[in-house]
């Protein structure tokens, strides 16, 4: 039976009074506040205050995920954090990880330091199930080159449609000590900096909904060692997909050499000795001793004596020497090897990298082909000679040439960087398409700063950072050209645009800013040629209105290619 408004009208409550209308607002009013995020997040081992801000973003700083790995937990897998009654505030950030070669009285630093933070749009509720982006920090697995980057950018960007989770994890010798001592002890383990960061996801599956987040959509981020992290989380436990992560967007991978722990006995070995913590000739089979004695020391002693040192055979100390190892268990094999061999999760992903990104760890005074070889070889200590001669005919010394830089500069920073950083982007790209996987797009960052380019650093190692990130929110050396009504500021609502993209639908075109362009997915050519003419595409990030697809050059496949049939030998 249909009703008329007459009739409808007698349905109504006869006398709809103030009281009525007031006590239904206050119900509105507590149902919203009810749903709506409060600062005070309680989880089931402590509560924490966070802080909302006049932007629309609620932020918890400084949150422990994992017990403090000190004393009989140094050298340990990470554990649960201990329960803590009292509401503790989350309004600053914890010190982050202690870096090889920080000075042991750097207060901003602490063997106390695995803690995780979130940023979250104000109005989301415990239901709102919102993307998560899981950003890991780069700092060649010896220092944390990206510290406590803001995630209110990023958030405004995506319209206030994902939540952020930064983090530290342990370094150097504190996150990747290895031997036979550490492999043989009970209580301690190898590849704890991995660890941790698998530990922080596990935080992130079991109370990111308590921030709007959801569990089920989480997606890693990552710059340098941060985006090496990502392809070691891609191939970990032989390539088993653990349900942590549906997405993974790394920026300049970096493929460092691995060993396993017994060719790492030397590092064990010099660091025991430093400390004065030989074993004695009749404990010479107790090999806890040393391992014991290491936990007894302060961390300001662990760090005054926290150097690197030269590979086996190699003339000087690499860039980074504690690096993960292969444990045969969460990293079963080479990454060069693991992904060739399609042993990875397949999951929507963004690889990339910069124009010039070995510019900024070479020595500028390089000024013959014998010193290029040499820092070469002492990052790389597995390049043989014919090896070296052959990316010297790779890498011919063209320049250009700077002020007060040796003339071979360029040069050793152009074939570190595609050792390092391009070719093992484009390798993992590839075989990704390979392997079949749907999804998989690649980048070249071109945006060139003035500054830098008159420095004659071009477009140097991870320095879209600044730009997916916007320039207010990261930390260090953002260029100047970035800032708004510069240059470059185009670039910020363009990158922004893509990220936040690819974090809320697995696919960077689907929320990327009006204009611009479409961003197709790598492809690798079928034996019969079929895919030729798509064959290595990548977006280049060039110039505002020449930002566009680019086919891999002709060259740059070429040096690749060499790269990664010696990708194992060199253990990358």
């Amino acid at each position: 039976m249909a009703i008329d408004d007459q009739t409808y009208g007698t349905l109504l409550p006869r006398k709809l009074t103030a009281c009525t209308i007031v006590l239904s607002l206050v119900l509105l009013y507590l149902f919203s506040t009810v749903v709506a995020l409060q600062p005070i997040v309680k989880l089931d081992y402590a509560s924490y205050r966070g802080v909302r801000l006049a932007d629309g973003v609620t932020q918890w700083l400084g949150m422990r995920y994992t017990a403090a790995p000190v004393g009989d937990l140094r050298f340990a897998a990470p554990q649960d954090p201990a329960t803590v009654r009292r509401i503790q505030a989350a309004d600053k950030h914890g010190r982050i990880c202690l870096a090889t070669g920080d000075d042991p009285t750097n207060l901003l630093t602490s063997e106390d330091c695995l803690f995780i933070e979130v940023y979250a749009p104000s109005r989301a509720s415990v239901k709102s199930r919102l993307p998560v982006y899981f950003f890991i920090h780069g700092g060649g697995f010896n220092s944390n080159a990206n510290p406590n980057y803001n995630g209110r950018g990023l958030i405004a960007a995506s319209d206030h449609e994902i939540v952020i989770v930064t983090f530290n994890y342990r370094l150097g010798p504190y996150g990747f000590l290895a031997s036979r001592q550490i492999r043989e002890s009970p209580t301690a383990s190898l590849n704890n900096g991995l660890k941790d960061q698998r530990k922080a996801l596990e935080w992130v599956q079991k109370y990111i909904h308590h921030f709007g987040g959801d569990p089920d959509h989480v997606v890693l981020g990552g710059d340098s060692a941060g985006a090496a992290s990502i392809a070691l989380h891609l191939t970990a436990f032989g390539g088993r997909n653990d349900g942590l992560f549906v997405g993974a967007a790394a920026e300049s991978v970096s493929f460092a050499t691995v060993l396993t722990p017994e060719e790492s006995q030397y590092q064990y070995d010099t660091f025991v000795e430093r400390l004065g913590c030989t074993s004695s000739p009749r404990d010479v089979h107790r090999e806890d001793n040393t391992l014991a004695c290491l936990r007894s020391k302060s961390a300001a002693e662990l760090q005054t004596h926290n150097r690197n040192i030269p590979y086996p055979g190699a003339r000087n100390p690499p860039l980074f020497m504690w690096n993960p190892v292969i444990d045969d268990d969460l990293i079963q094999n080479l990454s060069y090897a693991a992904f060739d061999s399609g042993s990875f999760i397949h999951v929507p992903v963004i690889f990339g990298d910069d124009t010039n990104g070995g510019t900024i760890f070479t020595p500028r005074t390089t000024s013959s082909s014998e010193q290029s070889s040499t820092f070469l070889h002492d990052q790389f200590p597995y390049l043989t000679n014919d090896h070296l001669r052959r990316i010297d005919d790779l890498y011919p010394n063209t320049g250009p040439r700077f002020p007060h830089s040796g003339s071979w500069w360029r040069q050793v920073s152009n074939a570190y960087g595609d050792i390092r950083y391009m070719c093992p982007t484009l390798f993992v790209s590839s075989a990704l398409s390979r392997h079949g996987l749907q999804g998989n797009w690649n980048y070249r960052y071109n945006v060139e700063d003035p500054a830098q380019m008159d420095q004659g650093l071009g477009v140097p190692h991870t320095v879209e950072l600044g730009a997916i990130w916007g320039p207010d929110n990261v930390h260090g050396a953002v260029p100047a050209s970035y800032r708004a009504g510069e240059s470059n500021a185009w670039i910020i609502p363009v990158m922004q645009g893509y990220w936040t993209s690819f974090i809320r639908a697995l696919d960077p075109n689907v929320f990327r800013v009006e204009g611009s362009p479409l961003w197709e997915e790598f492809s690798t050519p079928t034996q019969d040629g079929g895919a030729e003419d798509k064959a290595q595409r990548r977006m280049l990030f060039d110039k505002s209105h020449t930002t566009r697809m680019e086919k891999v050059s002709t060259s740059t496949r070429a040096r690749c290619r060499y790269f990664g049939e010696i990708g194992a030998a060199i253990r990358q």
